[in-house]
């Protein structure tokens, strides 16, 4: 046999077990999409890692964009999981099942240097919605507050427009000060208020770090006082999945809830709770 025709068939035998192991390299790992909320979006990234520590055959990607892209994205199939900080409305959850992997307090914080310490609820409503507009009107200095704020669609900030804004008496929506600063995610919000002594702005309780959180009508917002409800300014953390969960999401959703799982969840400073909110059956 010529000794050319030899080597051009060993090249290609080559070739095709190199593809084959290089398909079969990339095509073998389950690809788990999760996107949503910001504020879910640091516990959900955790819990990944830790999966995939433990399962290297999945690959889970997380993202954030906001609740309201969680809930689309979920729908529409481009993600496995979608993730919300906000409970759904019922045309929002038609075809899902979700999954209320925790509890979260929404803390209310001021830069390190503000002398206030704490705010009734009623302040609370009157800085964000604009009636209260000086630090000294609530115990602190004579300084203008700057309201920072989440951008529309955000479980956060849909949770705080439901909890501590509220409706007026004709049931319209109480609205945030026009003057607020938006911003687009919770490590944002938090980072204008540590730059800014004037400051106030509202974030998932689990990410404080850089800034102070205020105790609300007297109540510090801790793991206890969430999950005892004398917190008030509260919401939960949810996964949805379109229709009914299978194979490696199942099992990630499953695992999430369980021990392993809620034991991560905890120690992100989110209370968990590990239960099926609802059922599309």
């Amino acid at each position: 046999m010529d000794m050319k025709y030899i080597i051009g068939i060993i090249i290609a035998i080559i070739v095709i077990v190199g593809a084959y192991f290089a398909l079969a390299g990339s095509g073998g790992q389950e690809k788990i999409t999760i996107v949503g909320s910001t504020s879910v979006q640091p516990v959900a990234e955790q819990l990944a890692t830790e999966y995939m520590k433990k399962n290297p055959d999945v690959k889970i990607t997380v993202q954030g964009g906001g609740s309201s892209v969680g809930i689309k994205s979920v729908q529409d199939g481009t993600a496995s999981i979608g993730t919300s900080s906000k409970s759904l409305k019922a045309n929002e959850s038609q075809g899902l099942t979700q999954w209320e992997i925790g509890k979260d307090g929404i803390a209310i914080i001021a830069n390190k240097n503000n002398a206030v310490n704490g705010l009734t609820m009623d302040q609370v409503k009157g800085i964000l919605s604009g009636n209260i507009t000086n630090w000294k009107e609530v115990g602190g200095a004579d300084a203008k507050i700057n309201v920072i704020v989440r951008e529309e669609g955000s479980g956060t900030r849909d949770a705080v427009q439901e909890i501590v804004l509220g409706k007026t008496s004709n049931g319209t929506k109480v609205a945030f000060v026009k003057e607020a600063i938006v911003q687009s995610s919770t490590e944002a919000v938090q980072q204008a208020v540590a730059q800014d002594p004037n400051a106030v702005g509202f974030i998932s309780f689990a990410a404080v770090k850089d800034a102070k959180a205020l105790q609300i009508n007297n109540v510090e917002p801790t793991e206890a006082t969430i999950l005892d409800g004398t917190y008030k300014i509260q919401r939960p953390f949810i996964f949805l999945v379109k229709g009914d969960a299978t194979g490696a999401v199942k099992a990630f959703i499953e695992w999430a809830n369980g021990p392993e799982g809620q034991a991560i969840i905890k120690s992100d400073k989110v209370v968990p709770t590990g239960k099926q909110v609802n059922s599309t059956s």
